[in-house]
């Protein structure tokens, strides 16, 4: 069931009524089971994965609380996390470089059985929010007592399948003190789902066509053209995820709770640690606090400080999927961040640059920097192999295909820069509006305006069918 399908335009509305509508006592029971009907409309057979999941780890986290010993039993917990994980995500993976190193001994592994392993969705999600849970409690706080609540931590459907990755301090406190009917909650929920379903119907599904022309036949790209294609997918990726999180979001904020935010514009970050502070924001708090810091964080020399960052980035490159490309991914951003910090480290009392960063032109400069170094990443990101990654490189950064080839046409090549400069006139028309105080009349008609905007948007999406059925790229994940 695709957030944007006709199955879930009908699930949800069914789901939010009955929730309102039974008594209190019973919600919690309600929303368990519609997320679980939303998760096994996908394959049954993987709700048994979850429900065994959420009860091991329920009693990991009481066994953690009872033992002497805290260590190894928090080590065993997530052993068996990141074992499940590995099973379904990385067997074939693993399997493969391991058969690459035993091949010139003449063995060939039988990996036909990982080839017919289908991940599971989400598990990549809930399981780094059974591990957050686990290493809270194994650090002092205390464990859920009610397993129903337990349950639903993971389970709840608006976050399951692609996150945010939530806290369960955030979300379980919502679960005893259950919100009452709100209409202005209840209005901004709404319009978060049709902000959500624009950017995936109208923007992210028809930046994928240049980008799929552009990645699906490098060979055939010139200099501009291969830069359009990044950058279609730049902002494909970026109007896909964050239009999945704002549909999630707005489903939860319709049944009166809430969850965090994932984006904060993060293409107008001025350097590449300020953009991992604005994109999949959940994600980088997570790798922060449990792998970052646990490895030593900046508590040691440069050296090792610099040594952590670059292993938490691969690995977070790595829990993106089982592919060489995403563990070079993040090796580039773990790359570019310390360079970041090295930049800094050597500039910090250069009166020049200080003076510069702290003008217009100097923040757009660093600002179109970023992007251009985030673009480069996503190469890496969105390309099938190493091959692939290395020709449109190639491409993007040589005249190798002259200037504009023949995999993309001028017209969808102006489509894109045409979306891109929409999306940022509406940026920029959205934070003047903000900051207007001259013009009271101007802000009171705020709600008009934006009635407008969002009729405007479900109409763009109801004339675009076609795309409907196309899934989100974080579900892969």
């Amino acid at each position: 069931m695709l957030f944007n399908s006709f199955a879930y335009i009908v699930f949800l509305p069914l789901v939010v009524a009955l929730y309102w509508a039974v008594p209190i006592r019973t919600r919690r029971l309600l929303l368990l089971v519609a997320s679980y009907i939303f998760y096994m409309s996908w394959l049954p057979r993987y709700g048994l994965l979850i429900a065994v999941m959420t009860g091991v780890n329920f009693l990991f986290g009481y066994w953690l609380v009872a033992a002497h010993k805290k260590g190894p039993v928090l080590a065993l917990a997530v052993a068996a996390n990141l074992a499940t994980l590995a099973f379904f995500k990385y067997a074939q993976f693993l399997l493969g470089a391991f058969d690459l190193v035993i091949a010139p001994l003449g063995i060939n592994l039988e990996m036909s059985w990982a080839e017919r392993i289908i991940l599971p969705l989400g598990i990549s999600f809930f399981t780094f929010e059974f591990i957050h849970y686990l290493v809270d409690v194994y650090r002092g706080s205390k464990p859920i007592r009610s397993f129903l609540d337990f349950a639903l931590f993971p389970a709840f459907f608006p976050t399951q399948i692609a996150g945010p990755i939530k806290r369960y301090q955030d979300f379980v406190p919502q679960l005893d003190n259950l919100p009452r009917w709100d209409a202005a909650r209840f209005q901004h929920g709404l319009a978060l789902i049709v902000r959500g379903m624009f950017k995936k119907v109208v923007l992210a599904d028809s930046l994928a066509v240049t980008a799929n022309l552009g990645f699906g036949n490098a060979q055939e790209l010139g200099m501009i053209s291969a830069w359009v294609a990044v950058l279609a997918f730049a902002f494909q990726i970026y109007f896909d995820f964050s239009g999945y999180t704002d549909i999630g979001r707005g489903s939860a904020q319709l049944m009166g709770f809430s969850v965090p935010e994932n984006f904060n514009l993060p293409y107008l970050a001025a350097n590449i640690s300020e953009f991992w502070h604005r994109w999949h924001i959940t994600l980088s708090q997570w790798l922060r606090d449990y792998l970052f810091i646990p490895l030593g964080g900046s508590r040691g020399t440069r050296g090792q400080t610099y040594r952590n960052l670059f292993i938490t980035m691969t690995l977070g490159g790595l829990w993106h999927g089982a592919a060489w490309t995403f563990v070079i991914w993040g090796m580039y951003h773990g790359a570019c961040l310390i360079l970041h910090r090295e930049f800094q480290r050597r500039t910090e009392r250069s009166h020049t640059l200080n003076r510069l960063k702290s003008q217009a032109f100097g923040r757009a400069l660093a600002v179109l920097m970023t992007f251009v170094i985030v673009c480069i990443g996503w190469v890496f990101f969105r390309s099938g192999s190493m091959a692939e990654a290395s020709q449109i490189l190639l491409r993007m950064l040589t005249l190798a295909g002259g200037w504009l080839g023949t995999a993309i046409t001028t017209t969808r090549m102006l489509e894109v820069m045409l979306i891109i400069a929409a999306y940022a006139g509406f940026l920029a028309i959205s934070r003047w509006f903000d900051h207007q105080h001259r013009w009271p009349s101007l802000a009171n008609s705020r709600w008009a305006i934006g009635s407008v905007v969002h009729t405007g948007m479900v109409v763009a999406i109801i004339i675009m069918p076609p795309q409907m059925s196309s899934a989100f790229i974080y579900f892969q994940f």
